[in-house]
């Protein structure tokens, strides 16, 4: 199986882009992605860590959780999860991020990179409490780039339709514990429960 090892050989599968749309790039945000990120409930946060192993991790709330300080900046409020924070603590170590927003039925989505810090400010949090509770710390994103991307993954994935949609998976956290020596057989059903309660009361 041939690998592919240079950049001249992966242009020759590829292609070379129109001349025109390196011109979508953007060093800032413009009206359409400020209004973009406000419609957005989601998006994927793509950090790595010190020795360079990357990871994606999704970041959720209402609508317009992601706040536009300006064109060169986002404020980004950090919820309850798991407490692992690999994103967090890869921040720390190399600020660099990546981010592609996704708005529900809208096909195209947008990618925005930059330099990240994470700001303990009381005030700060406060602006971000929802529902209820206050953020547990900011991420400040220094946009350094962003542009919108093609509409042709989410047209072939089809995931925007219903009718496309496969049978819902039922993933058991249980399971994947006691697979790892951490529960007994036994556990694994009380375990789901509690994780199911917290989804309803503890977002």
């Amino acid at each position: 199986m041939a690998r592919i090892t240079t950049s001249r050989r992966l242009r020759e599968l590829i292609g070379e882009p129109n001349a025109q749309v390196p011109l979508k790039l953007h060093a800032r945000l413009n009206d359409l992605a400020r209004a973009f990120i406000a419609r957005s409930p989601l998006f994927l946060l793509a950090t790595t860590d010190a020795g360079g192993q990357p990871t994606v991790s999704p970041r959720g709330d209402r609508p317009g959780f992601v706040q536009v300080q300006d064109d060169l900046t986002l404020l980004v409020p950090e919820r309850k999860g798991n407490k692992l924070a690999f994103s967090l603590h890869n921040l720390l170590a190399n600020p660099r991020a990546g981010m592609i927003f996704l708005v529900p039925g809208t096909d195209e989505t947008l990618r925005v990179h930059g330099t990240a810090e994470l700001l303990d400010d009381e005030a700060l949090c406060a602006r971000f409490t929802e529902p209820g509770r206050p953020a547990l710390l900011v991420m400040r994103l220094r946009v350094s780039g962003c542009y919108f991307h093609c509409a042709k993954a989410l047209l072939r994935s089809r995931l925007w339709d219903p009718a496309a949609w496969p049978e819902k998976i039922a993933v058991s956290f249980g399971a994947e514990i006691a697979a790892n020596g951490g529960l007994a057989a036994s556990e694994i059903e009380a375990f789901d429960a509690d994780v199911q309660g917290r989804y309803r009361t503890d977002l």
